[in-house]
């Protein structure tokens, strides 16, 4: 197994043609074939199913195709650093980001990567707490935000920002943010609503659950849904209520027609990390970028401020 047959390999899996890739990559198709099929060989498995159309990748194929995807991009990166003075914030950077925090950092912090950090490349991804804790730990992924994060040997991380969990309503008429000044609302009402929450796996339905079983309370569950946009639009049509943070109500463009109301349990407190691998050593665009991400989620939180608050 050599790094020439993983790019080809990988590059075949994304374009789904021999013909296609060898067209991208630059190479003759019977070559780009023969190294493929050496690396099939080398593992002893068929990497690439053969149609009429194309290929597909067999089961192993995906699981390799995540690790070379990951192995490519170390590979880049250790190439950019090394070639890179020591101080200078130079080469390419993945930032991982919920989608709540997607809406509402993605334009800042590309426009202070473009003013700061003009010799480095940005790309963000993003995908939801756990996912991005899985592409960190696998390298797919060099910082991310996640939400109450577990332990886990593989990454470090950081607390930004502690954000109140509130519970979500349709507005019934009333502008969303007139809910500002709604009185809290004890937890032992939400066992009394019909909720709608997300997958088992996300963070904030884990400290739901976690509060209820505290208390010795059966939530209502009337859907289980787990994009979070999702779950606003069904609030927003009255098909229960959410227990979310501010946040991702704000950065949604249903915020108007949607009521929040702060919980009075201070324990119901979502905590928003920054995270990287703990493996890796911290180049100077990684730290860059976390000073920058850390500036730009704070400046969003300042009282004041319209986005968070």
């Amino acid at each position: 197994m050599n790094l020439t047959q993983l790019r080809y390999f990988v590059r075949v899996a994304e374009m789904g043609s021999f013909s296609k890739a060898a067209i991208e990559l630059d190479v003759a198709q019977p070559a780009l074939s023969r190294q493929v099929r050496l690396l099939e060989t080398d593992l002893h498995v068929n990497l690439l199913q053969r149609t009429g159309r194309g290929v597909l990748l067999t089961e192993p194929g995906k699981r390799l195709f995540d690790h070379a995807v990951a192995i490519l991009q170390l590979v880049a990166r250790a190439r950019e650093d090394v070639s890179a003075s020591r101080d200078e914030a130079s080469g390419r950077i993945v930032v991982g980001l919920p989608p709540s925090m997607g809406r509402l950092l993605t334009l800042p912090l590309v426009d202070a990567f473009e003013r700061e950090l003009p010799k480095a490349r940005l790309a963000i991804v993003e995908g939801l707490s756990t996912h991005i804790v899985e592409w960190i730990s696998t390298g797919r992924v060099d910082l991310g935000l996640i939400h109450n994060p577990e332990a886990n040997p593989a990454i470090e991380t950081l607390p930004v920002l502690d954000e109140p969990l509130c519970l979500v309503s349709a507005a019934k008429g009333a502008r969303g943010d007139a809910a500002r000044k709604a009185a809290p609302l004890p937890f032992a009402e939400l066992a009394k609503l019909p909720l709608v929450v997300p997958e088992q796996t996300h963070a904030i339905r884990k400290l739901l659950e976690t509060q209820a079983a505290l208390a010795g309370l059966k939530l209502n569950i009337a859907y289980e849904v787990s994009s979070v946009q999702a779950i606003l639009e069904l609030v927003r049509h009255g098909h229960g209520n959410a227990v979310l943070a501010r946040s991702a109500v704000l950065a949604s463009e249903q915020a108007g027609a949607l009521r929040v109301q702060p919980l009075a349990e201070a324990a119901l407190t979502s905590r928003l990390c920054m995270a990287v691998s703990a493996h890796k050593p911290a180049t100077p665009v990684l730290r860059q970028a976390m000073r920058l991400l850390n500036e730009l989620v704070l400046a969003t939180a300042r009282p004041g401020h319209n986005k968070l608050r």
